[in-house]
């Protein structure tokens, strides 16, 4: 297997060219400053050249406030460059894989959202990352992953963005806790996709931790391991104001997951635990 990562100085990215080299699968990573998915002509040039066997699209816009104002934008790189992409996977005869998001679904309900459920997303970011889910889908082979709540080593994240509040000396936290969702941790989603497509996997397939949270019980969580003098408070979504409306209910069923690989993800417990090791390591 040769795989080639967009976006691969990602929280995502990094984590499968990490993963690949541990499995000695030859991997090539690019990041913007080195190809510009939106551009057809860079992206069918790059692909020839490597002639990779999979292509992991992780590369997208994911500041989903700044998507509610720049929405042109958020479509060109999460939605038509998956075009761009497809159509050179489909010359390199690879598979195409779309990283994309429980943000297509509209949050409404309580009972996990399945692959086949429809989409209707309730923000910009959402809709970029549904059409990027369909032309993902022209690609003759091709393999959709969900997930969510991402966090691990190396970008923007929720466990870094608490860490960093108390580091900075706050003792009060107020965390927003009607919004449900389930923390995966980069490394065990880069696992299994390398895993699905070692199985031959196509589709769209959920890939997310075992169990599911509030944002209010993940940094609790969070604090309990690291500072557990913080306090903090659960407050609604109204509390904290913002361009883009969030889903209420994020939780990503994993029935399909577990039928293809035989088990699920850790829990997100888990996957937490290893993380804060890990950045006590470094």
């Amino acid at each position: 297997m040769t795989v080639l990562v967009t976006g691969s100085r990602g929280q995502l990215g990094a984590a499968l060219l990490a993963e690949a080299a541990r499995r000695r699968l030859a991997a090539e990573g690019h990041d913007l400053d080195t190809l510009d998915i939106a551009d057809p002509v860079a992206v069918e040039r790059t692909v020839l050249r490597v002639r990779p066997s999979v292509i992991v699209n992780c590369a997208a816009m994911t500041d989903v406030d700044r998507c509610e104002s720049e929405p042109d934008a958020a479509n060109r790189i999460n939605g038509l460059a998956v075009g761009n992409l497809a159509r050179a996977a489909d010359l390199a005869g690879a598979v195409l894989v779309q990283v994309s998001t429980d943000y297509v679904f509209p949050g409404t309900g309580s009972r996990p959202w399945a692959e086949d459920d429809p989409v209707d997303p309730v923000n910009a970011y959402g809709r970029s990352k549904a059409l990027g889910e369909s032309l993902a889908r022209t690609a003759r082979r091709h393999l959709v992953v969900r997930t969510a709540w991402l966090f691990g080593p190396g970008g923007r994240n929720f466990v870094e963005a608490i860490l960093r509040q108390v580091e900075s000396g706050a003792r009060t936290l107020d965390v927003v806790a009607d919004q449900r969702g389930c923390p995966t941790y980069a490394p065990d989603l880069a696992g299994a996709i390398l895993d699905l497509l070692a199985r031959g996997a196509t589709g769209t397939i959920h890939v997310v931790n075992a169990g599911s949270t509030t944002w209010h019980g993940f940094a609790r969580a969070i604090v309990a391991r690291t500072a557990p003098g913080v306090a903090v408070r659960p407050v609604p979504t109204e509390a904290f104001p913002r361009p883009a409306r969030r889903p209420a209910n994020s939780v990503l069923a994993t029935d399909r997951l577990r039928r293809l690989l035989g088990r699920e993800l850790p829990p997100w417990e888990n996957a937490l635990d290893r993380d804060l090791e890990a950045r006590c390591a470094s």
